[in-house]
């Protein structure tokens, strides 16, 4: 009786283990999902950082814009097509997209 009592505690050790073994790999917070999430954390972080150089450049570019004449001259004769007295602005058009005709 005792021998058999001994088995099934084994048994019972052993199943809740690996019970425990596989939540501990596999459940909601398992090695896996721990892995995940630190890969998600360096996506972040890499994306934090971009950012974070994009709105140096920006803070930059805002400086100049409100120091320097030259900036603004070229800003407006970039994005709004402004010229000086006597200028002509001289733009060409995209090309017509082909068809194929087919």
């Amino acid at each position: 009786m005792y021998r058999m009592r001994r088995r099934i505690a084994t048994g019972l050790v052993i199943a809740t283990a690996l019970f425990f073994g596989y939540h501990a790999i596999f459940g909601e917070n398992g090695v896996n999902v721990y892995a995940q999430k630190r890969a998600e954390g360096r996506t972040i972080e890499k994306h934090i950082a971009e950012l974070q150089r994009e709105n140096s450049r920006l803070q930059q570019h805002i400086q100049q814009l409100r120091n320097d004449p030259d900036a603004i001259e070229h800003e407006a004769r970039e994005r709004l097509h402004y010229a000086r007295p006597g200028e002509v602005i001289w733009t060409e058009d995209d090309p017509a997209p082909q068809s194929t005709g087919k």
